[in-house]
Order: C-alpha cells, then structure tokens, then sequence
C-alpha cells in the first residue's frame, strides 16, 4: 500500500512520466511540470529517490531507476485503458 500511496502523491505519476524517456534536470523537470512549485517538485523527487523509483544521475540530473522503468511498464495497461475511455468520453487527445 505504500507505493500506491506515493503514486497517489499530487505530481508524482507526471514526473514518472516526464522522466519515461531521458533523465532532466531540475529546471527542466520544473518546466515540463508547468503549476508545481519547485519546493513540491523537490519533496516528490525526494520521496521518489528514498522508494529508489527515481536516482539522481550527475550531470545529466533525474531519471527512472530499474524499478522506476519497471513501475512504468506496469502502469502501460493502464495508460492503454484510458486512452480508450478518452476516446469513449469524447476526449480530445491533449487531454482536455
């Protein structure tokens, strides 16, 4: 239950997501993540460092640990599933 507890964090599945594909800075984590307050953006990563779902990398900055990228690969069926409800809802593609 701890781990849903962290992915159920504001923020943290848009930082996994942010990181699915090349490590980012922490400027570049916090632009991507446009609203998050950089204090909050450095909780979650700390959070996320501890689980060992996310490692920092010098000096390419954050990335997706072993678990990190296994985690993601859990998570696909259920990106797969929403992205079929969108589509039911009537959902444009960006989301809105």
């Amino acid at each position: 239950m701890a781990l849903l507890d962290l992915l159920g964090r504001r923020w943290v599945l848009r930082i996994l997501w942010e990181l699915r594909d090349q490590p980012l800075t922490f400027r570049e984590l916090r632009d991507s993540c446009d609203g998050m307050s950089p204090t909050v953006l450095n909780q979650r990563l700390r959070e996320l460092r501890d689980a060992d779902i996310v490692k920092l990398e010098e000096p390419a900055g954050y990335a997706l640990s072993q678990q990190g990228r296994e985690l993601l690969e859990a998570l696909l069926p259920l990106q797969h599933w929403a992205e079929r409800w969108g589509k039911q809802q009537g959902e444009k593609p960006d989301g809105s």
